[in-house]
C-alpha cells in the first residue's frame, strides 16, 4: 500500500535537498547524515496530523531482523518533533532504505522492549544518549515493522 496525498517539502532546506537527493538516486546518493558518512539514513514518509499532507523525513538508520528503530530525540528538545505526533495519529508509515519503499506499522516501544532498542540506537548514533541527558522526557523509540 503506498500512502496517498499531497507530498509537502519540509521548510527545511537541508531535509529538502537530502530526501530529494535520497530519492532520485534510490539511496545511492544523501543516505547517511551530511557531513557524517558513518551514520546511515533513511527516509520516512508520514501523514501529517494537521495538513494531511505527506511530509519526508531523514532518520537514523537503525534495524534489526527487518524492524527498523525512529527515535523521537529532536536532539534533546523539549518538545517531540512534528513527526512523533504523525506516527501517533496515522501510524501506517513508508520507509524507504534503498530503491524502494515499503508500507510500515509505527508503535511507540515500551519496557524492556524500549530499553533494548535504546541500546542498539545509541550503539549506532551515541549523541542520542547526550539527547536524553538535556531532556526530562523519556524519548520515544517507534519501531516500525512492514506490512
Amino acid at each position: 500500500m503506498t500512502l496517498e496525498g499531497e507530498y509537502e517539502p519540509s521548510p527545511s532546506e537541508w531535509v529538502r535537498n537530502q530526501v530529494e537527493t535520497y530519492e532520485a538516486t534510490g539511496g545511492r546518493e544523501a543516505n547517511t547524515l551530511p557531513d557524517h558518512p558513518e551514520w546511515p539514513i533513511v527516509v520516512i514518509t508520514s501523514k501529517g496530523v494537521k495538513s494531511g499532507k505527506l511530509r519526508k523525513n531523514p532518520v537514523m538508520r537503525v534495524e534489526k531482523d527487518g524492524v527498523y528503530a525512529a527515535v523521537a530525540s529532536k536532539g534533546g528538545d523539549p518538545e517531540h518533533p512534528t513527526w512523533y505526533h504523525n506516527f501517533i495519529a496515522h501510524p501506517e508509515v513508508e520507509l524507504q532504505d534503498g530503491p524502494e519503499p515499503h508500507t510500515y506499522r509505527a508503535r511507540v516501544a515500551e519496557g524492556e522492549e524500549r530499553a533494548e532498542w535504546w541500546e542498539r540506537c545509541v550503539a549506532q548514533y551515541s549523541p542520542y544518549a547526550e539527547y536524553q541527558e538535556k531532556t526530562d522526557r523519556e524519548i520515544p523509540v517507534f519501531l516500525l515493522e512492514r506490512l
